[in-house]
C-alpha cells in the first residue's frame, strides 16, 4: 500500500507561480511512474505531467510552463508551475504506477491517488 500526500496548493494570480509536492510513503517510491492530474469543476480528470524513471512528460497545454521532477532520496514528486493562467485553476492530484518506467497518461493506469490539492489562478 502507498500512500500519497499533495501540498503546495493556493491562490494565485495569472502569471504567477506554484509548487507542488507529493510525499509517498513506502520504500519502493523508485520504482513508480509519478503522474500528476487535475481536474476543473464539470470536466474530467485531465494529465498535466509526469515523471518515469528517468525522465518527465507533460500535456501540450502546460509544455514550456510546469517541470515535474521527483526526489527518489525524499520519496518526493513535485511540480513546478508559472505562468499560471485561470485554464489552470483545479484540484490537482499525483498518482503512483508500480514498476512502470514511463508514465501514462490515463487515470484509470494508476495504482494509488493522493487526496488533492486546490490550485486556483486569479484572473
Amino acid at each position: 500500500q502507498v500512500q500519497l500526500v499533495e501540498s503546495g496548493g493556493g491562490l494565485v494570480q495569472a502569471g504567477g507561480s506554484l509548487r507542488l509536492s507529493c510525499l509517498a510513503s513506502g520504500r519502493t517510491f523508485s520504482r513508480y511512474a509519478m503522474g500528476w492530474f487535475r481536474q476543473a469543476p464539470g470536466k474530467e480528470r485531465e494529465f498535466v505531467a509526469g515523471c518515469g524513471w528517468s525522465n518527465s512528460y507533460y500535456a501540450d497545454s502546460v509544455k514550456g510552463r510546469f517541470t515535474a521532477s521527483r526526489d527518489n532520496a525524499k520519496n518526493t514528486v513535485y511540480l513546478q508551475m508559472s505562468s499560471l493562467t485561470p485554464d489552470d485553476t483545479g484540484v490537482y492530484y499525483c498518482a503512483a504506477e508500480l514498476d512502470t518506467v514511463v508514465p501514462k497518461s490515463e487515470p484509470n493506469d494508476y495504482d494509488y491517488w493522493g487526496q488533492g490539492t486546490q490550485v486556483t489562478v486569479s484572473s
